[in-house]
């Protein structure tokens, strides 16, 4: 009887040891960007891209002309493409160099651009890091913190590290 509730006093403490404690790390897409953050960069399989505020891939759609002040991603392609969002028009950014700047996006509210160009998430990205929008249709690509978009296919995964 007292091993068993040894046993359980010890599984109490390691449990509530476990739960979010100094060592949880949490998203690490959105770590090192403070709160409000609009963007930030994140490490992929492409390689360092601009990330939304939730650590979220963001991409361009090459149909948008740069400085047109418009998103051509509208209906559909706008449920499945979501607009990145800004509090201000003038959004905190994090280790992005291109200019950045906002629109009213086609659901009127400000969408962030950069290099005059807006941005985008993919609703099939499931997790922070993930970039399975990259390259969609040949017109959707993830972003570089200069601007760039990246058109490169992600690095394949390979076993034991190289």
């Amino acid at each position: 009887m007292l091993a068993v509730g040894l046993a359980l006093g010890l599984a109490a403490v390691a449990a509530g040891c476990a739960s979010g404690g100094a060592a949880d790390p949490g998203p690490a897409a959105t770590a090192s960007a403070p709160p409000g953050t609009a963007l930030s960069t994140a490490r992929t399989s492409l390689g360092d891209v601009v990330v939304d505020g939730r650590g979220m891939t963001v991409y361009i759609y090459t149909p948008d002309r740069p400085g047109s002040g418009r998103s051509a991603c509208t209906g559909a392609c706008a449920a499945q493409w979501p607009a990145v969002h800004a509090e201000t028009a003038t959004p905190q950014v994090q280790g992005v160099t291109a200019e950045v700047g906002t629109i009213t996006g086609t659901d009127g509210m400000l969408q962030v651009t950069l290099d005059g160009r807006p941005l985008y998430t993919y609703a099939g990205d499931g997790a922070p890091g993930d970039v399975t929008g990259q390259g969609l249709d040949d017109v959707w690509w993830a972003v570089a913190p200069d601007g760039v978009e990246v058109t490169e296919a992600p690095a394949p995964l390979m076993p034991g590290g190289y």
